[in-house]
This record gives structure tokens, C-alpha cells and sequence, in this order.
């Protein structure tokens, strides 16, 4: 408020208040109020996935005052005054970021994209979510790999994270960003087409409307929407759940003419607060008309509703059951007219059959088919690794939920099975054709809250691919590695041990694979959270290209950019290109797209 009691004449320190002067209450101390207010959580090598000061400081303000007040954030910044929630921002985040309005690199108009060409479709690739792209589409064969060379650089201004799978198509790229900022990209060239800001972050990959005229994603504040792809202007926008805290995090999967969208929520964050009444959400996927935004029916992964439980010694109400939100990317069996989705894990007691569970709905109907679960007494929330634990449920789960989608793939006897990767480190498959039978599980990984398999696999007919993450905070050698699985039996035909960090001692380096593979024929593109970009061989999971993101780039838009962790998502192949995000929160912190071609000019 300073600049405007200078305008008003006054002396420093009085506003007017009708006749009188009146002391202005001192501004707030955005350091004082981090470290009373947020600091417990956001610790160094914290348990609460929550960015540590070194990330949040390469955020810009405008970036951590958007999830304090309608973000991410807002729960637990609900007893904040905006002037205090502003003084914490300005405290923590890089001041005068340039905005998409701002940026150069705008595409010329007179620029004409190539006609029809291949693309990545959404999340996955395909329906089936298998990561996997063929041959003609890919346009890069195994020999031609160790050509690749960056192309070109395009920078997210303020952003200290990148999220959302790049999708391809008629020759744009299109991706979110951590400040909600969607990019409608040239693929060849980088350069920008059109931008538009959503409520929040997005998360999700963009799906293209069958006609090619509308672009669909969501935001963490739970909205959907579509966009023009011609110029992003907006054609329609809808909140499918009425939970305030419902988000949408992962990529909502266009099918004919419906969008399946899958609901999660930031209730199990904000049951850190000990005074927040957990837990009333449940998750659940909702169809949609592409066309209209409307709605034609929700199912729920968790049947029971919530009712008044416990209360807190301080007499705070608390609910249940709640929770088996669905953080991943929906699968869908055009065979069978089903809908795939994988859950996570129980907010709040009393445990249920729907958390840690794959659940078929019928495609039409959103009636289910069945379900099947795979850790039962999941039951946790934050609560459960912060400070005062009253919201902790008792006893309480490993957090071992499925932050990866069901992967349906065909083996070359022309049998369906369902592929579920899990936190817990282990992989399942089952009979779709049998109510979700078990076939056969192997496990990869010990598992964590951030081990296991974090994001997903990829896979063809006779393999499939997992990443490994089982991350440790206290050594950065930990987790990591590739792993190739046969498909009929579950067993490892090879696995690719995970290189020596070259930034151990860095904050946030590490070898544990969170990223999501991709997959051409006879290659496998996986990132790491030490920042490198590899290619392994399929026949013996050897390293054919090997790029170290973990640096700074000369962008497309001008904007200071620089690469980092790796995480989230993972590379889109496309007629001969390579397309990755590079940067994550509370790892190595990075702002980038990066393009790679076998023809670099």
C-alpha cells in the first residue's frame, strides 16, 4: 500500500479514514510469516512432497501468490490475508518475470504448417495408453538415434517446474505450465502460435477434438476446458465435480466424441492442518460431451459417502470413508466398452475395496463392471508425516497408491491383459476378460510414497517397460534404472542399471527414474531425475544416447532458460523429433521444452 499512501501526500505511516489520520498497520514480514507458517512443511528432504525454500526461490511471485490464493495451496493458506499472502510470495519468489504476452518468438502468419502429419495423441499416445509409437510415425529408427541434436529451446517465464506429456499434432506442440499458461508451439521451429492462462496449473496433456478444431485439457482447480486450436480462444469451460477441493490432474482422455476426465483432489495435502475437517472427497471419473462441455454421467471409485466420524481433541469434525481419487490418465477397451482407471489411496477410515484398485466402467454408462484391489488398508493422509499427526488415521497405510494408468496391450496370441504399475514397486497383469483375474505380478522396486513405479510404463506386444524410482532423500545414489518385462510371464528379460549421478551434492539430483518411458521400435527414451534424457536399447537395455539436460539454453521466446530434473511426463516422438519437458519442483529445478531432431537445422 505504500505507493498509494505517496500519492495521497501523507506523511509515512497514516492513511485517510474520513477526517481523521489513523497509523497504517505495519506491512507483513513474508519471512517471518514462511517460517511460522509454512517452514514445518516446507523443510528440506520433507515427506510432504512440498517444495523446499531453495525451489520455491526460483519461482516468480506471481507464480506462488496464484497457488496461495486459487492454487494449489489455497487450503492451507486459507487463514492468510491476501497482504500476508502476498508478503510471503514476494518474499520467496523472482520478481518481474516477463509474461506469454510479452515474450518474443511469435510465429509468423504467413508460416504454414506441414498438412496431416503423424502426432502424439494426449497422455499415452493412443486409447490404450501404452506409450508406445510406431515406426512411420516415429520417423527415427534405432541406428539413426545417436544423431539427435537439440533443434530448438523453448522457456516457461517464472516457472521453477514444468508439467503436462507434449502433444503433437498438425504441426503445433501443445503443453501447459506451472503459472496455467497453455502453448500452441510450432513443431518445427518452436516458436509461438498462441498462449492462454487457465485458473491454475496444468498438469495434463492436451487432447485434439477428432475434427482437429478444439483443444481439451484441465487445471489443478478442477476445471476442463476447450480451446480454439486455431487461436486458443475459448469454446467452452466447465467444474465437473463440486468438491472445492477436486483437481484434475491426470490428462483427461478424448474418445469419439466424449472426454473421460479423472478426479483427484488436494484433500490428503491439506489434512496436514490439523484444524482442516478430513475428509470428504471421493474420487471419480466424469464423460463428457467434447463437443458442449456437458455432462452425461460421473461414476464414482468410491461408493460410500462420507459421514461424521471421529472429532479432534479440539473438537474438529472428522469424515469418512473418502478418497480413491483417480491421479492418472484413464484407459480405454474399445472391445469391451470399458473405461480403465487406476486409484490411490484412502484419505480417511474406514478403509475401502476402491483404493490401490483398478475399476472398470462401462463406457457408455458409467455403470461398473468390476474392480480389483491390490493393497487393501491403504488408509493415509498428510497428516500422517507432519508435525501434529490428528489427522492421521489410526492405523494408517504406506501410501502404496497408482499414480501410473492401466496400460492395455494385445500379446501376439491375440490376448488382451491389463498392466498395473504400482508405488509399491511391483507390476501386475490381469485378465480383463475375467473380472481383473491376476495372471501375474513382478516386483521391480522396494517401493515408497515416492518409489516404486511414480508415472508409468510403456510397452509393445511382446514387452513392457518401467522406469524405477525409489527415491531416498538422504542418498542420491538410490532408486533408479530400466526395466524390461515379458509380457506373457512377468519376468525381467533385462534390466539397465542406472549411471552415477553427475550432479550428486546438487539439491535435487538424483538416480531415481520417476518419468514415464517412451517407446519406439527398438528403442526406449527414459528420463531421470539427474536431468539426463537416454535411449536404451531394446534387445539388452544398453545406453544409445545420452543427453544431459541439466543446463542452460538459449530459447525460441527469449526467455532465461534452464533445464533440470526430469519428472512427470515424458518424451513425445514425432516424425523424426524428440520432444521432453526438463525441470521439477523440490528436485532440480528447470523451466524448459527441448526439441531434438536427427536434422538439427
Amino acid at each position: 500500500m505504500r505507493w498509494a499512501i505517496l500519492l495521497l501526500g501523507l506523511g509515512a505511516g497514516f492513511v485517510m479514514q474520513g477526517c481523521s489520520r489513523k497509523p497504517a498497520s505495519p506491512a507483513p514480514d513474508g519471512e517471518a510469516l514462511f517460517t511460522k507458517k509454512c517452514a514445518s512443511c516446507h523443510q528440506p528432504n520433507n515427506d510432504m512432497r512440498a517444495p523446499d525454500p531453495n525451489s520455491l526461490r526460483q519461482m516468480s511471485a506471481a507464480s506462488i501468490l496464484a497457488a496461495l490464493q486459487t492454487g494449489r495451496m489455497k487450503w492451507e493458506a486459507k487463514f492468510l490475508s491476501t497482504a500476508q499472502k502476498t508478503a510471503v510470495a514476494q518474499y520467496l519468489g523472482v520478481q518481474n518475470v516477463s509474461t506469454a504476452a510479452e515474450m518474443t518468438g511469435v510465429c509468423a502468419r504467413d508460416l504454414d504448417p506441414p498438412p496431416n502429419p503423424p502426432g502424439w495423441a494426449g497422455w499415452g499416445s493412443d486409447p490404450q495408453n501404452s506409450r508406445f509409437q510406431p515406426a512411420l510415425a516415429a520417423g527415427l529408427k534405432r541406428g539413426q538415434i545417436k544423431n539427435l541434436k537439440l533443434k530448438w529451446t523453448f522457456g516457461f517465464p517464472g516457472a521453477a517446474a514444468t508439467f503436462g506429456q507434449p502433444t503433437s499434432f498438425a504441426g503445433k506442440l501443445f503443453v501447459g505450465s506451472e503459472d496455467g499458461t497453455v502453448y500452441a508451439l510450432d513443431s518445427a521451429m518452436g516458436c509461438m502460435w498462441w498462449s492462454f492462462k487457465a485458473s491454475a496449473t496444468v498438469k495434463t496433456a492436451i487432447s485434439i477434438r477428432n475434427k482437429g478444431d478444439a483443444a481439451l485439457f484441465g487445471d489443478t482447480n478442477g476445471y476442463v476446458y476447450a480451446l480454439k486450436v486455431a487461436d486458443g480462444s475459448v469454446l467452452w469451460k466447465v467444474h465437473p465435480d463440486s468438491h472445492p477441493a477436486a483437481r484434475i490432474t491426470g490428462s483427461p482422455l478424448l474418445v469419439g466424441s466424449r472426454l473421460y476426465v479423472p478426479i483427484s483432489s488436494g484433500e490428503e495435502g491439506a489434512a496436514a492442518d490439523p484444524a482442516y475437517p478430513c475428509c470428504t472427497f471421493r474420487g471419480s471419473v466424469v464423460a463428457l460431451d467434447a463437443a458442449s462441455g456437458k455432462q452425461i454421467w460421473q461414476a464414482y471409485t468410491l461408493v460410500e459417502v462420507p459421514k461424521p466420524m471421529r472429532k479432534s481433541a479440539q473438537g474438529v469434525q472428522y469424515w469418512g470413508p473418502s478418497g480413491s481419487p483417480v491421479w492418472s490418465s484413464p484407459t480405454a477397451d474399445l472391445k469391451r466398452h470399458a473405461i480403465y482407471v487406476a486409484t490411490g489411496n484412502n484419505y480417511s477410515g474406514p478403509s475401502t475395496d476402491s483404493s490401490d484398485a483398478v475399476i472398470a466402467f462401462d463406457m457408455r454408462s458409467g455403470n461398473k463392471l468390476w474392480s480389483r484391489q491390490f493393497t487393501a488398508t491403504d488408509v493415509w493422509n498428510s497428516g500422517c508425516v507432519a508435525e501434529k499427526k490428528d489427522n492421521c488415521p489410526d492405523p494408517h497405510g504406506d501410501d502404496f497408491d497408482f499414480g501410473a494408468p492401466p496400460v492395455l496391450r494385445s500379446l501376439s496370441s491375440g490376448t488382451d491383459i491389463l498392466l498395473l504399475a504400482q508405488k509399491s514397486g511391483v507390476v501386475y497383469a490381469v485378465d480383463p476378460d475375467h473380472r481383473g483375474k491376476l495372471l501375474w505380478k513382478s516386483r521391480i522396486g522396494r517401493g515408497g510414497p515416492l518409489g516404486g513405479i511414480e508415472w508409468g510404463g510403456a510397452a509393445d506386444r511382446r514387452y513392457a517397460y518401467f522406469t524405477l524410482s525409489d527415491y531416498d532423500f538422504s542418498n542420491p545414489l538410490a532408486g533408479g534404472g530400466l526395466f524390461a518385462l515379458d509380457l506373457r510371464t512377468g519376468k525381467q528379460v533385462w534390466h539397465a542399471e542406472p549411471p552415477k549421478p553427475a550432479c550428486a551434492g546438487q539439491f535435487g539430483c538424483s538416480a531415481a527414474q520417476m518419468a514415464p518411458p517412451t517407446l519406439i521400435p527398438g528403442a526406449v527414451f527414459a528420463g531421470s531425475l539427474d536431468g539426463h534424457l537416454r535411449a536404451y536399447d531394446t534387445r539388452d537395455g544398453s545406453v544409445l544416447w545420452d543427453f544431459d539436460t541439466a543446463q542452460e539454453f538459449r530459447t525460441t521466446n527469449g526467455v532465461k532458460g534452464h533445464g533440470g530434473s526430469m519428472n512427470g511426463a515424458g518424451p513425445a516422438i514425432v516424425s523424426g523429433m524428440v520432444y521432453v519437458n526438463t525441470g521439477y519442483t523440490n528436485a532440480m529445478a528447470g523451466n524448459v521444452l527441448l526439441a531434438f531432431s536427427i536434422n538439427s537445422k
